[in-house]
């Protein structure tokens, strides 16, 4: 999310949720969502496949009642319009029959890559206010040809073509975020031993400025950010590794002489605990926690509940959540999916609009 691009009657568009893999549970939540929240869905439609709707919501039809209805759009701006519990569908490719649930086929991955694409290029075009994609299954997704692994680098590299930059020019991060941790990743979808390697000066710094200006944005006040670090007890002086002392706490006084708050590197055992604010508690010591791979910035956040855990993309020039769940190919077709996170990535997405429409042009960056 880069508030600066942000168009500026983004608050009165649609709102677009991409289907997510037809074979995973990204339909089923998404009818959920619709039948069990229908204030927050209004004005929202799906980017994705009819038939593949339609399964869905037959699948979640208690016994002897009809299935929420699904109807087809020409256009976005139809979503306005919608009653209550009826799932709007604008067809975002080819149609398709619905595939095997809980297989991989590129012919799934196919439909969940082009339903991203279209709203992709929507946002950036500016006919949706925001993006809220459902689960992608990255084999699906290879397996159909498209050569980015997930959602952050396909979004990525349709904001780069959109700008006409290169992908180096168009940096992103990914943020995971619940009501008592935010965390921000330097590297995303890579083996750990590329991570390790992808802890540079640059890296770090860069991640730096994109998460000052993005949530400076979202919270009205430059954020307080915690810095971890990449090894045991943050190389405890050098014992244990010295990217702290060569790399990482050089980065965060250069981004401090910009007026970054950034602090740091700590124990990374111990400094998502001092970022958390429990349920009425007091407030963490930062507003968000640097951490220098995935899992290392993941497992916190998705530890605290995974229901309630919202993925942000920033540094695009568009609006993207989502839930920070997978597939769930093994529960695909049987109703148990949760839809406690797709609903919460839908009410950060509406409030992430909002907050950047109304934000100062000073804190926007314009």
């Amino acid at each position: 999310m880069n508030a600066s691009a942000l168009p500026p009657a983004a608050a009165g568009l649609p709102l677009a949720i991409t289907m997510g893999d037809p074979a995973g549970i990204g339909p089923e939540i998404i009818v959920k969502a619709y039948r069990d929240a229908p204030g927050l869905l209004a004005g929202t439609f799906v980017a994705g496949d009819l038939a593949c709707m339609r399964r869905a919501a037959r699948l979640l039809a208690a016994p002897g009642q009809p299935a929420l209805p699904v109807a087809l759009l020409a256009a976005p701006d139809e979503a306005l319009h919608m009653p209550p519990h009826c799932i709007p569908v604008l067809q975002a490719g080819a149609p398709v029959p619905p595939p095997a649930l809980g297989a991989v086929s590129a012919e799934a991955g196919r439909a969940a890559g082009q339903a991203v694409q279209w709203a992709a290029r929507a946002a950036l075009g500016g006919s949706i206010a925001a993006l809220v994609t459902a689960p992608l299954h990255k084999e699906s997704l290879a397996a159909a040809g498209f050569a980015f692994p997930g959602h952050t680098e396909l979004l990525q590299a349709e904001a780069a073509a959109h700008a006409g930059v290169t992908l180096s020019q168009m940096p992103v991060r990914m943020m995971l975020a619940n009501d008592e941790l935010r965390t921000v990743l330097v590297s995303i979808h890579m083996s750990l031993r590329e991570a390790i390697e992808a802890v540079t000066f640059d890296g770090v710094l860069e991640t730096l400025r994109i998460a000052q200006r993005a949530l400076s944005s979202v919270l009205g006040h430059a954020p307080r950010i915690g810095v971890a670090g990449l090894n045991p007890h943050a190389g405890e002086g050098g014992l244990f590794g010295t990217e702290e002392r060569e790399v990482i706490a050089p980065a965060i006084a250069a981004a401090r002489a910009e007026g970054i708050d950034a602090r740091g590197p700590y124990a990374p055992d111990t400094v998502f605990m001092r970022a958390r604010t429990p349920a009425a508690g007091v407030p963490g010591e930062f507003d968000v926690v640097l951490a220098m791979y995935h899992d290392q910035g993941l497992i916190p956040v998705k530890y605290l509940g995974v229901e309630k855990g919202v993925n942000v993309t920033l540094g695009l020039p568009l609006v993207r959540t989502s839930p920070d769940h997978g597939t769930a190919f093994d529960i695909a077709g049987t109703g148990r999916a949760d839809a406690s996170s797709l609903i919460e990535a839908l009410r950060m997405a509406r409030a992430l609009v909002q907050r950047t429409a109304s934000a100062p042009a000073a804190i926007r960056g314009a």
